[in-house]
């Protein structure tokens, strides 16, 4: 079952990548921001394509919580910047720098040691609501402050990271809701997912968080959003899967491994950004002499 969850974690990554290429396509030939920018988006076939991807991702992650631990498949939605790098080549017509694939190297053996020396491992798909009211109002709160200080009169680099630092939390919460209405649905069938608190939970703050990224995308560089976006889920995922759903990863000497893997994701997020920056501040190719 760990395979399985993992195999879907890796297949929702590559998902979602293409769908925030295209996604990033859109936002940024757009001038316009909030709701308003997303009235403008939906006419955009770049950005309707950006959501395909972004709903065939949602699929595939739904399948990987009800098969695996939230601390699990989360974090490897980190190889959707790996993925993104490559996406972004084809689709914008753009030629990837040679250091990006130390970047790639860096976060899959990073990825690869953390899980490897973490094993997480799940107990449950469903928490009372005794755990849910704490992990909510922590998560709502961070997400509304971050989105406050994000105001236009900072600089775009800042503003970029918080309201990607909002929208990290927002996608680790919907990932925490789409697991236990997943395991409703798998345990109860159809009606009880119907009528699953949860299951309008993750559909709120998951139009939320879309909102977030898009408004991310258009404020600052990728280099300042991305970091913030990719390990922050990644982050939040592993304390609500701790918190709400009894998960569990080694710890003792493990934690040596644990935070070298860490430091070469960290490490391999901030070059493979700003290579993903470099391929969207770049002229095509055709452009190029």
């Amino acid at each position: 079952m760990i395979e399985l969850a993992a195999a879907f974690a890796v297949a929702g990554a590559a998902s979602n990548a293409v769908g925030t290429a295209f996604q990033r396509k859109a936002a940024s030939a757009s001038t316009r921001g909030g709701i308003r920018l997303l009235a403008d988006l939906v006419r955009r076939p770049a950005w309707v394509l950006g959501m395909a991807g972004v709903i065939g991702a949602a699929v595939f992650q739904s399948l990987a919580l009800v098969n695996g631990p939230l601390a699990l498949v989360q974090p490897l939605f980190i190889l959707e910047l790996p993925f993104a790098l490559l996406a972004a080549g084809p689709i914008m017509h753009r030629r990837m720098p040679g250091y990006g694939w130390w970047g790639v190297a860096a976060v899959v053996a990073g990825l690869a040691v953390v899980l490897i020396s973490a094993a997480p491992r799940g107990a449950t798909d469903q928490a009372a609501l005794v755990r849910w009211i704490p992990a909510l109002v922590l998560c709502l709160g961070a997400i509304a402050a971050a989105v406050l200080l994000a105001g236009r009169k900072h600089s775009p680099a800042r503003r970029a990271a918080l309201l990607a630092a909002a929208s990290a939390i927002a996608n680790a919460l919907t990932a925490a809701l789409l697991k236990s209405a997943s395991g409703t649905f798998a345990d109860h069938g159809g009606v009880a997912f119907l009528r699953s608190w949860q299951t309008y939970g993750f559909a709120l703050v998951g139009a939320g968080a879309v909102l977030l990224l898009e408004n991310a995308l258009q404020a600052g560089p990728l280099v300042a959003a991305q970091p913030a976006l990719t390990i922050g889920d990644a982050v939040v995922s592993l304390a609500l899967g701790i918190t709400l759903f009894e998960e569990s990863v080694r710890t003792g000497w493990w934690l040596i491994p644990e935070a070298c893997g860490a430091v070469l994701i960290v490490g391999g997020v901030l070059v493979l950004s700003r290579a993903v920056q470099r391929i969207s501040d770049r002229p095509p190719r055709a452009a190029q002499t």
